[in-house]
């Protein structure tokens, strides 16, 4: 039995807000925002619209509409997007189920923050080859960009975070056509020492939200000690993100010199580069979005292909961190 992914469709807002903007808000110089941290612009949402269950609608339909699927067909909805969703303690899954008209699937949430979509494509895969379900929708959504305070400059890493939606459809043993890839094995690994590195500080049972939370801005997210995050991450990204990628490549019969495209988490540029190069793979830097999440990777496939940097017979490699701290990999062999 194999597992494929016969559709996928993304969306973006049609708010953008530029690198120069950024820097006006922020104080930091245009110059580093957009070439250091690599924002050209990003894709924001209103306040009023484009909730992550409305994104998530939108690049859903488009994503059945590629497979040649009815939403009838799905048997179960998975979201892996942001935790920052239309409420707290709610299921935007079942709400996506419910609006897309998927009657006879069942919905469930997977949370691994930007690590999410390696692992989504690594969970669905496994519940299809030991499961009854045929057919899994994978959706995600982010507006974290909601929660970046930009007189922070502790949490600067956090100013490319932009908006945006992806769905892909997963079916146990497609008809012979009907995948545009196939998904192949999975590796990741965490390192739990920087759990508490990224944090908002109210919101959550430690800290409940009251006058006097919302009253000190203690609902954006911060950095408790950025200098030492910083320092105990240089030590131990870049090996992590080679190990897992390394594995999974293996797990599914290839090595680096095998592998054609590598789907990457927006990051710094530099940082960016070095782990491309690494790779030796092609790639696209996402500096027209910035950081979407665990959007990120089909955002990134979507550009590929539209830029012929993904042909027919390529092995691609969806590869992505997120704080906590996890790094995550999976292979797809693409056919078209």
């Amino acid at each position: 039995m194999s597992v494929g992914l016969t559709g996928y469709g993304v969306y973006t807002p049609d708010q953008i807000v530029t690198g120069e903007e950024i820097a006006e808000e922020s104080g930091i110089p245009e110059e580093v925002v957009v070439e250091k941290m690599g924002v050209r612009e990003k894709r924001v949402c209103p306040p009023d619209a484009d909730h992550v269950t409305d994104m998530c609608v939108k690049a859903a339909d488009e994503a059945l509409a590629d497979a040649d699927r009815d939403p009838e067909d799905v048997d179960a909805v998975l979201y892996h997007g942001s935790e920052y969703k239309d409420f707290v303690v709610w299921s935007a899954a079942a709400n996506v189920a419910e609006r897309i008209g998927a009657s006879e699937a069942f919905a469930v949430e997977s949370y691994a923050l930007c690590a999410g979509a390696p692992l989504a494509l690594r969970q669905a895969r496994s519940q299809l080859l030991a499961d009854a379900p045929e057919t899994v929708l994978l959706v995600a959504a982010s507006r974290e960009e909601d929660l970046v305070d930009y007189s922070n400059q502790d949490s600067s890493f956090m100013f490319n975070f932009g908006s945006g939606a992806c769905a892909a459809v997963l079916e146990a043993d497609p008809a012979d056509g009907r995948a545009r890839a196939t998904v192949g094995e999975s590796a990741a690994m965490t390192d739990g020492s920087f759990s508490e590195d990224v944090v908002m500080p109210a919101g959550g049972s430690r800290n409940p939200p009251s006058r006097a939370t919302v009253e000190a801005g203690l609902h954006t997210l911060g950095v408790p000690d950025p200098d030492g995050m910083k320092e105990r991450l240089a030590d131990v990204s870049l090996p992590n993100f080679l190990d897992v990628a390394d594995d999974a490549l293996e797990r599914s019969g290839y090595d680096r010199d095998d592998l054609d495209f590598v789907a990457l988490t927006h990051m710094k540029r530099s940082f960016h580069d070095i782990l491309t190069d690494e790779l030796g793979a092609a790639n696209y830097y996402l500096d027209e979005y910035g950081h979407v999440q665990s959007v990120d990777q089909l955002l990134a496939l979507d550009e590929g292909l539209d830029r012929g940097l993904v042909e027919s017979g390529d092995v691609v490699l969806f590869l992505a961190a997120g704080t906590g701290y996890t790094w995550a990999a999976t292979v797809l062999e693409w056919h078209g």
